[in-house]
């Protein structure tokens, strides 16, 4: 005979109204119920003001667990964010236009971020500060290091699933591409790049971080006619955030004599 799978009734209703929240998957609501039940005792809430708190409190925790899962999938890392970022040693680089990035519209219209400049003078802390924006603001982002990405392309297509790894960097509202450049790009990752590319132009914002400027893009693909395609892409409606000024990077502590010697 089958053993029956209804459990006995419940005499409590404040524990009925905890086990109802969780057959109705609303875990944050059931946590919650005996401080907010307590609170509409104490503080005589009507019943709009008691629900509106119990569903509220729902709410939130799923906007929290959504954000942190999105953050997460985003492989941004530590984001800095501006708060003590000098504005004022890096002269071409304007915070009004920084922060009016940060309200992601930019993303709506699906244009694209070049942050360019020389080594140490934060352009990865700026990249990651705009797409961590795009995140808070429900967008999916994609932090990447260019190379690798690249790599995981070739990598995807000498085993047959290249279509599939293309989706999951064409997908994102927005794609963080850092250290755009650092090296030459033969004539494959060339092939992979403008592909990618040309998925996303007008689709998907990519913020993209690089030592050089674009002019000089076309010395790092192997022919200008490649270069033209990817870059006009690229470059089309974008933002370009410059940053000069003087590297804040350094040693510590300095020891013994200077390497010249």
């Amino acid at each position: 005979m089958a053993r029956s799978t209804r459990r006995p009734p419940v005499t409590d209703p404040r524990a009925e109204l905890a086990q109802l929240a969780r057959d109705l998957d609303l875990t944050a609501l059931a946590d919650a119920l005996p401080e907010l039940l307590g609170r509409a005792e104490r503080e005589t809430l009507s019943y709009t003001d008691c629900a509106l708190a119990l569903l509220r409190a729902e709410m939130t925790a799923r906007q929290t667990r959504r954000l942190d899962r999105s953050l997460h999938r985003s492989h941004l890392g530590t984001v800095e964010g501006l708060d003590g970022f000098d504005f004022s040693l890096r002269p071409q680089l304007e915070a009004r236009i920084v922060k009016e990035l940060c309200t992601c519209r930019f993303v709506e219209e699906r244009r694209n971020v070049l942050c360019l400049g020389k080594p140490g003078l934060g352009k990865t802390r700026i990249a990651k500060t705009i797409t961590h924006a795009a995140c808070l603001a429900g967008h999916a982002t994609l932090c990447v290091n260019t190379a690798e990405m690249l790599e995981d392309l070739h990598a995807a297509h000498a085993d047959g699933t290249f279509k599939r790894a293309l989706r999951r960097y064409v997908k994102p509202a927005v794609l963080l591409c850092d250290e755009f450049g650092y090296e030459p790009f033969d004539a494959r990752a060339t092939t992979y790049l403008f592909r990618l590319v040309a998925a996303r132009y007008g689709q998907g914002s990519i913020v993209l971080t690089a030592n050089t400027g674009f002019q000089h893009w076309k010395a790092l693909f192997p022919s200008e006619t490649q270069a033209v395609a990817t870059v006009d892409r690229l470059v089309d409606r974008a933002t370009i955030l410059r940053f000069t000024g003087k590297t804040k990077r350094g040693p510590n502590d300095v020891h013994g004599a200077p390497l010249d010697e």
